[in-house]
């Protein structure tokens, strides 16, 4: 309830708490920037009292025009792309407030407008002018820096979190995509088990339900325990076993240290059940499957192997192209996964059709 209500926020415009500017933080801004501002001038001219004059004058048009540009010149000419009416308007504003600026410090301060000058300054002049027109320039582009610097913030972090939403919605799309298909062709077993009063019967639901409770609860996890992939690996293996019986040759390999090992929920899964999916259930007489699984400190070396089909030639096309198990995980590892943390390598040879998958676990 909270993500979505998050993400309600962002696609309404709504600011993530860390970059949202109140006006208590212009006031913050604008009164430090006062305060270093009169102590500088006043101990260049070693009168503090003629700097928080000038000071007391010169803020509000510094205040007036960097408001001025942010949230009315920017918008309407630079983020529209109409730069020369922009450049005009703002050089236009500049000498309005050299104007107003020499006014009221010549009325209400000294007739003396630029006591840092070499002279007396009491018109205005061209030295005046530039110099009091590039340091309100540099002000401006001090605030507008600091603005466009937030609200590049701002957008880049929605558009991560949208991003990250986006990746979450994929990934459990992804997991959801596991084979169905397994379930019922299991649950036929399980009717043809019970028709024959079979006491494997018992076995064969226990193990499903396993499976089932850890695709309904350990899949809501971003990454789940090795050990509880490698457990839902077993039980499938087992049901298999069931399924196929003496037609069906495996050898399994488990070897290593799996404890305090994480991996994406259900990324291995897909890989055995392509096994049986586009190896066992195509082939003709003698079917052969390898699973090998070795952890070694924080990598993991997964190896799977099956019996490529003989007979059905379209089955053979269909287990090069790996089908949709193979490009889910191929999917799942761009997409949770960084590039330099897994190595998958998928080929035929001698007459089996190998992946080999390393990932850092």
């Amino acid at each position: 309830m909270y993500i979505n209500d998050k993400l309600d926020g962002f696609l309404n415009g709504e600011t993530p708490r860390r970059y949202r500017i109140t006006y208590v933080h212009h006031i913050i801004f604008w009164l430090i920037y006062f305060a270093i501002n009169t102590i500088r001038w006043g101990s260049v001219h070693n009168d503090f009292a003629l700097s928080l004059k000038t000071n007391l004058i010169g803020f509000p048009i510094h205040i007036t025009l960097a408001y001025f540009n942010i949230y009315f010149l920017m918008p309407k000419y630079v983020y529209t792309r109409r730069y020369i009416m922009y450049a005009l308007l703002m050089i236009a504003s500049l000498f309005v407030m050299l104007l107003v600026k020499f006014n009221l410090t010549y009325y209400l301060v000294s007739t003396n407008v630029m006591p840092e000058g070499s002279g007396i300054t009491d018109s205005i002049t061209f030295n005046y002018a530039m110099t009091t027109m590039i340091g309100e320039l540099y002000v401006v582009a001090f605030a507008t820096a600091i603005k466009v610097t937030v609200d590049w913030l701002r957008e880049n972090s929605k558009l991560h979190d949208l991003e990250k939403r986006q990746l979450m919605t994929e990934l459990k799309f992804l997991r959801s995509q596991v084979s169905p298909h397994f379930f019922f062709n299991t649950l036929n077993n399980i009717y043809s088990l019970t028709l024959e009063k079979s006491n494997k019967a018992p076995e064969v639901i226990l193990k499903l339900s396993g499976m089932m409770r850890y695709l309904l609860y350990a899949t809501r996890k971003r990454k789940q325990d090795l050990k509880s992939e490698i457990d839902c690996i077993q039980n499938y293996i087992d049901l298999e076993r069931i399924r196929f019986n003496d037609a069906l040759q495996i050898d399994v390999g488990i070897s290593g240290d799996m404890e305090n090992k994480v991996i994406a929920p259900m990324l291995l899964v897909p890989l055995i059940e392509n096994c049986f999916k586009h190896g066992a259930s195509k082939n003709i007489g003698s079917m052969y499957i390898s699973i090998d699984v070795d952890v070694t400190e924080d990598l993991l070396h997964f190896k799977v192997s099956n019996t490529i089909p003989k007979k059905d030639t379209a089955s053979k096309l269909e287990t090069r192209s790996g089908g949709i198990g193979l490009s889910n995980v191929k999917k799942r590892l761009e997409l949770g996964y960084d590039p330099e943390d897994y190595e998958l390598s998928i080929f035929e040879k001698d007459n089996m059709f190998h992946v080999d998958l390393k990932l850092k676990v």
